[in-house]
């Protein structure tokens, strides 16, 4: 059974784990794709 100081740590740690996640998605949508990457992709699109 766990105590409720537990539960408070697990739910700061949870809490942190979010606020980074959000921070990172949020740094790769503001940078632009890099023009090899673009390349390949259209690489791939000729394929099919």
């Amino acid at each position: 059974m766990t105590s409720k100081r537990d539960d408070r740590r697990k739910a700061a740690v949870e809490k942190q784990i979010d606020e980074n996640l959000r921070r990172v998605y949020e740094q790769d949508v503001t940078e632009q794709i890099p023009d090899r990457f673009l390349a390949l992709l259209d690489q791939l699109r000729e394929q099919k």
